[in-house]
C-alpha cells in the first residue's frame, strides 16, 4: 500500500509516542453489506489509519474508524476521496445505500483507563469492545468524575482491559460518548470475568449507583475486526502481518 515518506515519518513519531488518535471519523452502516472500500482509500492515497469492524453482537452492522491527527486531515480526505469514482456494485448487490451515520469525535485525554496501552494493542486486536453512553444535558462533567472512579475501581483488581474514550462532536445529540477497548482475545473476557467483582462491571445500574445518574443508556458491542475492509500502513500491519496482510 503506497504511502507518503512523510505520513511514515507521522506515524513512526506517533507510535513512538503512543499517543491515541486525537480525532475519529466513524462510518456506521447497518445490514450485511458494507461500501467500506479499502481500494478507494488506497487509490487517494489516504494518510490515515482505517480499521474496519463488524459487529459480533447486536444488530448487523458494519463500521468504518478513520483515525486522524487534525479535523483539516478529515477535509482532505474528503477531497482526495471525492475524485475517486466508486467501484460498481458487484452480481447480484442492492442498489440502494444502507442506512448509515457519520459520526466526528475527538479524544477526551484523561479520561479512559490505560490509553496507552489500548493505542500499543489496537494493531494486535482482534475484536473492539465498544461502549456508547448517552448523556442527559449538562451531564458531561459528571461523566468525567465518573470515569476516574471507573479507573480507580479497574486499577484495585489490576483488570487488564485498557481503552480510549471519545465525545462525539457531530453527527448525533449532544452528550453522547464512545469507549473503545481492543481485545486481543476473547479468551481475555474469561479471565477479565473470573477477577471483576460485580461493583466494577460497567452497567448503568451500577453506575447511578456510583452518582451517574445523568445516563441515559448505555450500549455494549462487541466487533470482530476485519483486514479485509480495513486500511492500515506497513507499521500498523507490522504488529501482525499475517493477520492484516492476509
Amino acid at each position: 500500500m503506497p504511502k507518503t515518506a512523510g505520513f511514515a515519518i507521522l506515524l513512526c513519531s506517533l507510535a513512538a509516542a503512543q499517543t491515541p488518535p486525537p480525532i475519529l471519523r466513524i462510518i456506521r452502516m447497518s445490514g450485511a453489506d458494507t461500501l467500506i472500500s479499502p481500494a478507494r482509500y488506497a487509490a487517494a492515497r489516504a494518510q490515515v489509519e482505517v480499521l474496519g469492524i463488524r459487529a459480533s453482537t447486536g444488530l448487523p452492522e458494519t463500521w468504518a474508524i478513520e483515525m486522524h491527527p487534525t479535523f483539516a486531515s478529515i477535509e482532505d480526505l474528503e477531497t482526495a476521496l471525492g475524485i475517486v469514482p466508486m467501484p460498481p456494485a458487484g452480481p447480484g448487490a442492492d442498489e440502494s445505500l444502507p442506512s448509515s451515520r457519520i459520526l466526528i469525535a475527538y479524544y477526551r485525554a484523561g479520561w479512559g483507563y490505560r490509553s496507552e496501552e489500548a493505542v500499543r494493542m489496537l494493531p494486535r486486536a482482534r475484536y473492539l469492545h465498544i461502549a456508547v453512553y448517552r448523556m442527559r444535558p449538562g451531564g458531561d462533567d459528571q461523566l468525567e468524575k465518573f470515569m476516574a472512579a471507573r479507573r480507580r475501581r479497574m486499577d484495585a483488581v489490576n483488570l487488564d482491559r485498557p481503552d480510549l474514550v471519545y465525545h462525539v462532536v457531530s453527527g448525533a445529540q449532544s452528550g453522547l460518548y464512545i469507549v473503545l477497548a481492543p481485545i486481543v482475545s476473547l479468551r481475555k473476557l474469561d479471565e477479565g470475568v473470573a477477577k471483576l467483582p460485580t461493583y466494577a462491571e460497567p452497567t448503568v445500574a451500577a453506575e447511578n449507583q456510583a452518582g451517574l445518574d445523568s445516563a441515559v443508556s448505555l450500549e455494549s458491542l462487541l466487533f470482530k475486526m476485519e483486514p479485509a475492509i480495513s486500511y492500515v500502513s506497513s507499521d500498523f500491519a507490522a504488529a501482525d502481518p499475517t493477520f492484516w496482510r492476509r
